[in-house]
Formats: C-alpha cells, sequence, structure tokens
C-alpha cells in the first residue's frame, strides 16, 4: 500500500515514515512544496493531508495531483503521530 502525506513537521518526517513502515505501507512525506510537486504525488492508494500545518495552494495541488485516480483522501487538522495512527488503522479495518 502506497501513501502520500503531505503537511506536517519537518522534525516528524522519519517518525511519519516509522509509522507508515509499522503498518507495512510505502510513504511519501511532503512538508514543503517541491517545483514539480504534481508529478512526485504518484498513484496513491491514500492521501493523507494534515490540514493545519500546509498550505491552501499545497492541497489544491496534491487533490488536482490525484483527482483521476482511486486514491482515498484524509484530512486530518492535527498532524501528530497519533492522528497518522489512527488513520492508518481506520484505513487498514476498511481495506481488510
Amino acid at each position: 500500500m502506497s501513501i502520500v502525506i503531505v503537511g506536517g513537521h519537518d522534525r516528524m518526517v522519519c517518525n511519519y515514515k516509522e509509522i507508515c513502515k509499522q503498518h507495512k505501507c510505502k510513504v511519501k512525506v511532503f512538508t514543503h512544496m517541491p517545483a514539480n510537486f504534481k508529478t512526485q504525488v504518484g498513484k496513491p492508494d491514500l492521501l493523507i493531508l494534515f490540514t493545519n500545518t500546509v498550505s491552501h495552494k499545497m492541497v489544491v495541488s496534491a487533490l488536482q495531483a490525484v483527482e483521476k485516480e482511486d486514491t482515498i483522501v484524509e484530512r486530518c487538522h492535527s498532524s501528530s503521530a497519533c492522528a497518522l495512527k489512527d488513520i492508518l488503522c481506520e484505513y487498514c479495518k476498511r481495506r481488510g
């Protein structure tokens, strides 16, 4: 399963990756918007938007990048490790 996380804190990137690894997921984390953001997003199974720590422009770009895909989009105001764990647990329940 592939996941893209948009937003969050720079200091939490390693934690986000470790949590996703524990749930057997491949993850890309974008805390800042790179120049070719839309092409880097790819075709994830799950797109997580941490809305409190991300610009509106980055949210719009991420949603445009996955709009024609079968990607599930989860929005969360908190960008904590606990919030990510809750999202992944809920997503895994729905899948299996």
